[in-house]
C-alpha cells in the first residue's frame, strides 16, 4: 500500500526506507503518513525485535520537499506543507501534498507507541519515543532539516562515514523546528546544539559522533549488515520486555527528578522478578546456553 515508502520485515529487523531517492527521500505529506502507518505495522509484528529506519538510494532525507516549502512562502500551506505542518482540523488522513488519495489501507487507524505515556509522546515524530521496540536510524546519506529531526526521535542512530549533516532551518528563515529544541540539547548538549542551529552548517559523519549526535560511524558499504547484526544481537540475547521498559523509563523520565525515577525503577524491578524472563535469563547464564526470551509485545 505505500508508495513513498518500502517496508520489509525480516525476523527480526523491521526496516523502513524512505523511497524517493530521485529527491533525496525529501518529505511529503504521504510520506509523513506512511511512515507512521508503517511504524504501527512493524509494533504489532512479532518478528520484529526493532525498526531500522533509512532511506533509498544515496541520501537518509534531504528534509521537507523544497517545492512545499516554496508553496508554503506563496500562502498555500495546507495543500503543500508536510503533513505535521498541518493543523488536525485540516489534515486528510490519506490525501498526500498533491491531493492524491493513496488508498483504503492507509486510512487504518495507525496509532503507534504506548497511549498511557501520554500526549508528549504522541505528536508528530515523538511517537517513536513510546514505540516499544528500539527504533533505530540508518543513515546512509545526507540528512537535513525534517530528516535531521526525525532522526533525533530515534532511540540510537548509526551512519555512513558518507553521511552529511545540517540542521538547515535557520538558513531557511526558519526557527528549531519539529521539537529540534528539545530533542537535540538532550542529544549532544546545549553548546553543540546551539552551534547546529545557529550556524546550520554541514557537517561530517565523524564530527556527528564526536559530538554524539550518532552512535557509531561505518563504512558505507558496512552499515546496515552492522545495524541488522546489532538488531540480531538483541534478539537472541536480550529480554524484549525488558527493552521496551528500560525505553519507556529513559524517555519518560528524562526530565524528571532523581527520587521518583529511581522509586519508579525500584517498583519496576519488583515487578521484573515476577516475569518469566527473570529466571530465564538467570538460569541461561548459569547453564552457559542463549536466553530464550518471549518476543511478548507489551
Amino acid at each position: 500500500m505505500y508508495q513513498e515508502l518500502l517496508y520489509t520485515v525480516e525476523d527480526p529487523v523491521a526496516t523502513i526506507a524512505f523511497n524517493r531517492p530521485d529527491r533525496l527521500n525529501a518529505m511529503t505529506n504521504r510520506m509523513t503518513d506512511e511512515l507512521k502507518h508503517a511504524v504501527a505495522q512493524a509494533e504489532a509484528d512479532e518478528r520484529a525485535v526493532a525498526i531500522v529506519i533509512t532511506g533509498a538510494g544515496r541520501g537518509f532525507c534531504a528534509g521537507a520537499d523544497l517545492q512545499g516549502l516554496k508553496a508554503i512562502g506563496e500562502g498555500s500551506a495546507a495543500r503543500s506543507e508536510p503533513r505535521s505542518f498541518v493543523p488536525r482540523s485540516e489534515a486528510k488522513p490519506s490525501e498526500d501534498a498533491e491531493g492524491r488519495d493513496f488508498g483504503e489501507g492507509a486510512k487504518l487507524e495507525a496509532s503507534p507507541g504506548d497511549a498511557s505515556m501520554g500526549p508528549n509522546f504522541s505528536g508528530p515524530y515523538a511517537y517513536l519515543f513510546s514505540v516499544g521496540e528500539p527504533a533505530i536510524e540508518n543513515i546512509n546519506g545526507p540528512c537535513a532539516g525534517l530528516g535531521f529531526a526525525v532522526a533525533m526521535f530515534a532511540d540510537l542512530r548509526f551512519a555512513s562515514d558518507r553521511a552529511t549533516f545540517t540542521t538547515a532551518f535557520s538558513r531557511r528563515g526558519l526557527i528549531a523546528e519539529w521539537g529540534i529544541g528539545w530533542t537535540l540539547p538532550r542529544i549532544v548538549g546545549p553548546s553543540h546544539a546551539l552551534d547546529l542551529l545557529f550556524s546550520a552548517r554541514r557537517f561530517d559523519a565523524a564530527e556527528a559522533e564526536r559530538v554524539g549526535l550518532v552512535n557509531r560511524v561505518l563504512p558505507h558499504d558496512e552499515l546496515l549488515p552492522f545495524v541488522r547484526d546489532y538488531v540480531k544481537e538483541l534478539a537472541e540475547n536480550v529480554s524484549p520486555t525488558s527493552m521496551a521498559i528500560i525505553k519507556r523509563q529513559i524517555w519518560e523520565r528524562l526530565t524528571s527528578e532523581l527520587g521518583p525515577a529511581l522509586d519508579e525503577s525500584i517498583r519496576l524491578m519488583t515487578e521484573s522478578f515476577r516475569r518469566p524472563d527473570f529466571p530465564e535469563g538467570v538460569n541461561s547464564y548459569l547453564e552457559k546456553r542463549p536466553p530464550r526470551f518471549a518476543r511478548i509485545k507489551i
